[in-house]
């Protein structure tokens, strides 16, 4: 897993001025394969006594990475190298988690042993069957998958030496290889079926529906169109660079914490709504219009200052233009519905609707709100037959081969050290204890 070298040898640099002394300090400016070039200001504080203030570090680049670019403005998305378009075309899920994994694309040969090895890790420890029954029925998947996979290092401690290279490698394959078993039993003991256990015999989104939908007392066949769709969401959705989640793994990991644990916290943060739950949020959006006649309404309410509504599944934090993942959905939306003979499906009409008026509304236009990759994931969930519930969830399966490439790039990483921010402190002064008999 090589990383593209940042040009740190160049000779050029940034010099600033203190105006309130007049003091100058210079700091060495660094440029990596794409994007812009960035200051290194790690002397800062050596050389001013000052620190940066960046709430949500939306300036901050934490770490040099060969694994994801993006350039916002542009709608650019490129795995290693590849783009995202390219990849969901072309590719298949397990060829992008090697991919990600190894920093190349595999040959035949690599992929076969790959994907063989992969399947041949995906049942999960018998006894953690029976650590689901600690778990109320009503417990939301995330939960569940949160706490399972947290536990995981008490199942496998054999791989949570992450000093040990073939340890690491060996944690990565299980976690790929497990999630979807995971999330399958999550959605089974929510709704009080049996678990099902996988086969050998399916490619990996082929196998999750199995275990999602299948029942023990009658064969269940899968729909190629609906894994091949399925297969797609989980490519999209792979990796995203330094974004919330994989920013917790990341942190988490800076402490020298097992990859199971690591990947647990990044769980935690996805199922906050401001960034795993947005296609939730979309679904329940489009419910609250429930009809045509009621865009033009919606929006308006969107549009004034002083109404909390939001457009949900428009615009990112990231992307000030059209999302590429949410084009590539857009089809396999199309895709699924023809097969599954949903014909005017509500949902889906409105859909359309809100994104021809948004797109020709100059307020969405001008503040370049295009629709996202949630806008559309929703949509092809529920015509599944995945409960909202489980939208979350999906996208933590998909996300732990990205967060486990992260994972790996920062453990072997020389120049990464423990995370720890800094603030600004807006407390009291020292003070001095008062006897509690003596405060009024």
């Amino acid at each position: 897993m090589a990383k593209a070298p940042s040009q740190k040898g160049s000779n050029e640099t940034v010099t600033l001025t203190d105006n309130a002394t007049g003091k100058t300090a210079e700091f060495p400016l660094l440029k990596g394969r794409l994007g812009p070039k960035v200051i290194d200001i790690r002397s800062l504080y050596a050389q001013t006594g000052y620190f940066t203030y960046d709430p949500g570090y939306t300036a901050t680049g934490s770490t040099e990475s060969s694994i994801t670019y993006i350039d916002g403005d542009k709608g650019v998305l490129l795995h290693r190298g590849y783009s995202i378009e390219e990849l969901a075309e072309k590719s298949d899920y397990m060829e992008v988690c090697y991919l990600l994994l190894k920093g190349e694309l595999p040959n035949k040969q690599q992929k076969e042993e790959f994907e063989h090895t992969i399947t041949h890790h995906t049942m999960v420890h018998e006894q953690l069957t029976q650590f689901f029954r600690g778990f109320r029925r009503d417990a939301h998947p995330m939960a569940i998958m949160c706490g399972v996979v947290g536990a995981l290092s008490a199942f496998y401690h054999d791989s949570t030496d992450i000093s040990d290279p073939q340890q690491r490698m060996v944690a990565s394959y299980r976690l790929v290889a497990k999630m979807p078993t995971i999330a399958a039993m999550a959605y089974k003991f929510s709704v009080g079926q049996p678990f099902m256990y996988p086969r050998n015999d399916l490619k990996y989104a082929a196998n999750f529906l199995h275990m999602m939908f299948g029942v023990p007392c009658e064969d269940y066949e899968v729909n190629p169109v609906l894994a091949k769709a399925m297969d797609r969401i989980f490519i999209l959705h792979a990796d995203h660079e330094q974004n919330a989640s994989t920013s917790t793994v990341r942190l988490a990991g800076s402490t020298g914490a097992n990859p199971f644990a690591c990947i647990a916290a990044g769980i935690a943060s996805l199922w906050g709504p401001a960034h795993g739950g947005a296609n939730e949020a979309v679904l329940a959006m489009l419910g609250e219009i429930g009809d045509r006649k009621n865009i033009k309404g919606y929006l308006a309410r969107v549009k004034d200052r002083k109404d909390p509504t939001m457009l949900m599944g428009f615009g990112h934090r990231v992307y000030k233009n059209y999302d590429p993942r949410a084009k590539v959905l857009q089809k396999s939306c199309h895709a699924v519905l023809k097969e599954l003979k949903i014909k005017n499906e509500p949902l889906l009409d409105l859909a359309m609707e809100l994104e021809n008026i948004a797109l020709s509304d100059n307020y969405f236009v001008e503040r370049k709100l295009f629709p996202n990759v949630d806008f559309y994931s929703g949509i092809i969930l529920k015509a599944m037959g995945v409960p909202t519930s489980m939208f979350t969830v999906l996208f933590a399966l998909a996300r732990t081969v990205g967060w486990i490439a992260q994972w790996n790039e920062l453990i072997e990483d020389t120049e990464q050290k423990i995370g720890r921010p800094r603030q600004i402190y807006t407390g009291k002064g020292r003070r001095k204890y008062v006897p509690i008999s003596k405060r009024r």
